[in-house]
């Protein structure tokens, strides 16, 4: 048997070095918000109540440009439906908790704490009943290293040369992070269809075609898994 602890601070040392790829993200939203107008404090609300590096990407430089709030709330909620997805397929292993459980690590839910949780929940040999702080390690791991990188973008400023190209660093951690799951043809089969979507729909508006591409990667994992 697991205790609550060892899962907790499992999942910190899971999540820790990926925040090394998050961190320049959160810089970069930092600076975007003060470019779109943003006061610090609104800026710096806005990463711990919506806590969505994308959809405060998108999200800041509508605010400041003016945009009708239906337009900032579609298209943010656009960008985040892929979160639908990641709670699907958590729900099985969190169902058995109680409601504050669940609001909690719903909040917590992101793309990089969801790429360890769910591998962690894989390891059918563990036991399932403190997996959940595993769970809840991770995703403060994330929130404090998103908080504190924000803080440095907003009080840095103009002072981070455009030149660095940090936002790559994100897309390197999203590579780091599937790769090892690649495991079989259905999975390579899903991703490979999954890239090719988002690539040929990257122009749709609202960034719909990541909807697109989730979906078709799915469909086709599933295809070639029946086939199979």
């Amino acid at each position: 048997m697991t205790s609550s602890r060892s899962e907790f601070f499992a999942g910190i040392r899971a999540e820790l070095p990926i925040t090394l790829g998050v961190i320049p993200f959160g810089m970069i939203y930092g600076v975007l918000a003060l470019g779109a107008g943003l006061p610090v404090d609104v800026a710096m609300a806005m990463s711990s109540i919506v806590f969505a590096g994308s959809s405060q990407l998108i999200g800041a430089p509508l605010i400041g440009a003016g945009a009708p709030f239906i337009v900032i709330w579609l298209t943010t909620l656009m960008v985040n439906l892929r979160h639908l997805l990641y709670s699907a397929s958590v729900a099985p292993y969190v169902k058995h908790l109680r409601p504050r459980w669940k609001w909690l690590l719903a909040y917590v839910l992101t793309d990089e704490a969801y790429a360890v949780t769910i591998t962690h929940y894989d390891h059918a040999e563990l036991p399932l009943d403190n997996k959940h702080w595993y769970y809840l390690g991770a995703g403060l791991t994330l929130w404090s290293a998103w908080q504190f990188s924000t803080a440095i973008g907003l009080f840095l400023g103009g002072q981070i040369p455009a030149s660095w190209g940090l936002d790559f660093t994100l897309a390197l951690t999203f590579i780091a992070l599937v790769v090892p799951r690649l495991k079989d043809r259905a999975s390579l089969a899903s991703s490979f269809s999954a890239g090719v979507v988002a690539v040929l729909t990257n122009a749709w508006p609202y960034k719909i075609g990541l909807m697109v591409a989730a979906i078709m990667g799915i469909a086709i994992g599933l295809w070639s898994e029946r086939k199979r």
